[in-house]
């Protein structure tokens, strides 16, 4: 039989967490609706922030939700052989426009990975890529770690 422990994060350890990860899921709320996908994300550990480049097009249901300024939660994870550890931020998404984009902020998104755009059945022409940057209201993170008995 299996018993866990369970650890609430520090914010350090938090920030250290987000810093070296690049992938999470991206989870948005309109009204009853939820929405959720994969991304790549560059975290700021002093400002605690994510930025997110975010590839649509025309007709998708992503746009749909980005446009409604939706409600917004990022969740990080890792799982080891007798580790779990999660991180939540919920927050709001800001769309960046290009003219306020700043050297600062450019290297921010400079930490995300490109969208590989050989995966879309549209063609470039076709995709949007839009600049986001998500401030988390609340960051909190948990290690569980499960002792395993032989």
């Amino acid at each position: 039989m299996a018993t866990n422990r369970e650890v609430e994060m520090s914010a350090s350890a938090i920030d250290a967490f987000l810093g070296r990860h690049e992938t999470g899921v991206l989870s948005l709320a309109r009204d009853d609706a939820p929405y959720a996908i994969p991304i790549s994300y560059g975290y700021d550990e002093t400002a605690r922030r994510a930025f997110i480049r975010l590839v649509s097009t025309p007709d998708s249901e992503k746009r749909a939700f980005l446009g409604s300024e939706p409600s917004a939660r990022l969740v990080v994870y890792e799982e080891g052989d007798d580790t779990y550890t999660s991180v939540v931020g919920v927050g709001t998404l800001h769309r960046i426009p290009v003219d306020e984009l700043t050297p600062e902020t450019i290297t921010q998104y400079g930490e995300t990975r490109r969208p590989l755009f050989e995966i879309w059945a549209d063609g470039k022409p076709d995709l949007d890529i839009d600049l986001y940057r998500f401030d988390p209201d609340r960051l909190t993170g948990r290690e569980i770690v499960v002792d395993r008995e032989e």
